[in-house]
């Protein structure tokens, strides 16, 4: 079961800030939760969580776009926050009186209903994350892959090669016929990727 919510709010990097629509995947079945990511406005995440148990929430990355509303929603669910270690220091711009419940690993198994599988995919932070649903054929990709190639690597803590590296090493070693649902806009597949691979930084 993935549940689909948009919300809208603004991400600031470097200086800068830039008007954004964010999408939260919420996975899993009819008792237990994952939520993938917390931007901008909790109230609908809850309304669509739906009286579920939220296992955790899990951030693809810190930027703060993605976990703005992570420790209102963590307090609202009652449910642990996890991020991979390598981008605390972007979550401590965003949450610095709070410290986040728990810390991904490269290829940890997450349970809520089916199995997510961390993915480490350095590049646009150094702590993103993807998580693989091998069960429903769908990677959750945050803003490591889009339709059209990878995301962007131009700003603070970001690199393109690196980047390319993790989408060829974890991403492309993924079936052809994969789902990927990304943190903006439209949802493409591993497969439609492969040429889309070089990117733009």
């Amino acid at each position: 079961m993935i549940d689909r919510v948009v919300t809208s709010g603004t991400f600031t990097l470097d200086g800068q800030s830039f008007d954004v629509d964010n999408i939260i995947w919420v996975v899993g079945d009819a008792d237990e939760v994952f939520v993938i990511d917390a931007a901008h406005d909790a109230p609908p995440i809850v309304d669509c969580v739906a009286g579920r148990t939220v296992v955790a929430i899990l951030a693809t990355h810190g930027h703060n776009d993605h976990i703005n509303v992570a420790t209102e929603l963590a307090e609202l669910l009652g449910a642990p926050i996890l991020i991979h270690p390598d981008d605390l220091m972007l979550w401590a711009v965003v949450s610095p009186d709070r410290e986040p419940d728990g810390l991904l690993a490269e290829g940890e198994r997450l349970r809520a209903g089916n199995v997510l599988q961390v993915l480490h995919t350095p590049g646009h932070s150094p702590g993103g994350c993807c998580f693989y649903d091998e069960t429903a054929g769908v990677v959750f990709s945050g803003d490591t892959l889009f339709k059209g190639g990878p995301g962007a690597t131009g700003r603070s803590y970001s690199d393109h090669d690196t980047i390319v590296r993790s989408i060829t090493a974890e991403l492309m070693a993924l079936p052809d016929v994969t789902v990927v649902h990304t943190g903006h806009g439209d949802s493409t597949t591993i497969g439609a990727e492969r040429a889309n691979l070089t990117g733009s930084a």
